[in-house]
């Protein structure tokens, strides 16, 4: 469910009493922890924590990059933490401590969902959250496009290859 808020108090405002209050407990813990230069805005139809565009102009599509996210669904609520998937390890390491904490593990690709802010360990949330400056996530996107784009010209070599034996 995205909403059209353009503003995060908006967005607040719009959702049902639990979600808010959820949503709003969430938000002051990642805020605490989240490392100087990310910028907290409205972006994809939720609150979103992302390298701003002065920082970072050139992107895959022309959008800051997103850090971590807060979203409200109907059924449950979402928190996106896309440094945890940076890397096998890291979410390796991240998935271990979450079930160390005896909490439900419900995630998805890119995101951890829950249904009470009580289901969240939120102090592995803000350390998570605090784990990766903008200058490392940026690196890290820029080292992913560079390998995506060696990938993609080797497949392409290899389909010429093919294509010239089949002649």
């Amino acid at each position: 469910m995205q909403s059209d808020a353009k503003t995060v108090a908006e967005y607040l405002a719009g959702l049902p009493d639990d979600h808010r209050k959820a949503i709003k407990t969430l938000r002051a813990v990642i805020r605490k922890h989240l490392p100087t230069g990310y910028e907290e805005a409205m972006n994809w139809g939720m609150i979103t924590y992302q390298v701003p565009l002065k920082t970072c102009p050139k992107t895959y599509n022309g959008q800051p990059l997103m850090y971590a996210a807060l979203a409200s669904q109907k059924n449950h609520m979402a928190v996106y933490l896309t440094g945890i998937y940076s890397s096998e390890r890291a979410r390796a390491e991240f998935e271990e401590a979450y079930r160390a904490t005896g909490k439900r593990f419900d995630v998805g690709k890119s995101c951890v969902r829950f249904k009470r802010i009580d289901d969240l360990p939120l102090p592995l949330i803000g350390e998570t959250v605090g784990s990766m400056s903008v200058s490392e996530l940026i690196a890290l996107v820029q080292d992913g496009a560079s390998v995506r784009k060696a990938r993609t010209k080797a497949a392409g070599a290899a389909a010429t290859k093919r294509g010239a034996k089949k002649r």
